[in-house]
């Protein structure tokens, strides 16, 4: 990576696309992740699976949707059991809470870099399958199940990793959530408590105040991580 520091952190919030690179179907990765990617494809290939990306690149402005569409309700926010959090009956600071157990704040989102995707196996699912992505989905027993278990056995000798692998009580565990460590470290870096409070107070966020507020908090439990 050879950005200059201003552009690594726009990049790094999701406001600057200069380094992405197509991978099709409207899929964007960074750069230096396209051929890492294509080699796990491969590997995963020669096992019998059709490993795809559901999310890629995600910018600033697409979490900014996702996550007001769910403080105001146009948007359902679930629990850990896949139920819809009543969120009409919560405290402000309890609605970004239950929203941020799934959903990134704008500005944290690994996807902002490029270098973190959703992934499932195509080749498994059946006709019609809506895709979830779910922890159900992932468990024994779960539609890409056998997907997971390989990654399980892949991934320690690759460059490639879970950051949501446990629950350390804060980010809900993303089985499906792989990052490419090398690119993502750079990014990672790039953060900061009172930048990430600058942006989001130029931003036409809802809950601000609360969020505002409680950024030393957030940035410890769900960026931290």
């Amino acid at each position: 990576m050879t950005k200059t520091a201003s552009t690594l952190e726009r990049a790094a919030m999701g406001q600057d696309e200069s380094a992405l690179a197509p991978l099709g179907e409207g899929v964007y990765l960074h750069g230096d992740v396209i051929e890492p990617y294509r080699a796990l494809v491969k590997a995963a290939q020669a096992q019998g699976f059709e490993l795809s990306i559901a999310s890629g690149y995600r910018s600033f402005a697409r979490q900014l949707a996702i996550f007001n569409a769910k403080a105001r309700g146009e948007r359902a926010v679930l629990n850990d059991a896949g139920d819809t959090v009543a969120m009409d009956t919560l405290s402000d600071l309890d609605k970004l809470w239950a929203i941020l157990r799934f959903s990134a704040l704008p500005g944290t989102s690994r996807h902002h870099w490029g270098t973190d995707m959703d992934v499932f196996d195509r080749a498994a699912m059946p006709a019609e399958y809506q895709l979830q992505l779910t922890p159900a989905e992932c468990c024994r027993g779960g539609v890409f199940a056998k997907l997971h278990e390989w990654l399980d056995d892949y991934l320690p000798g690759s460059l490639f990793f879970r950051p949501y692998r446990v629950d350390a009580g804060a980010v809900a565990p993303e089985r499906w959530h792989l990052s490419y460590a090398p690119t993502a470290l750079e990014f990672s870096k790039q953060l900061s408590p009172e930048r990430l409070a600058r942006v989001l107070a130029a931003a036409d966020i809802e809950l601000k105040n609360v969020v505002l507020e409680n950024i030393p908090t957030i940035y410890q439990r769900y960026v931290c991580v």
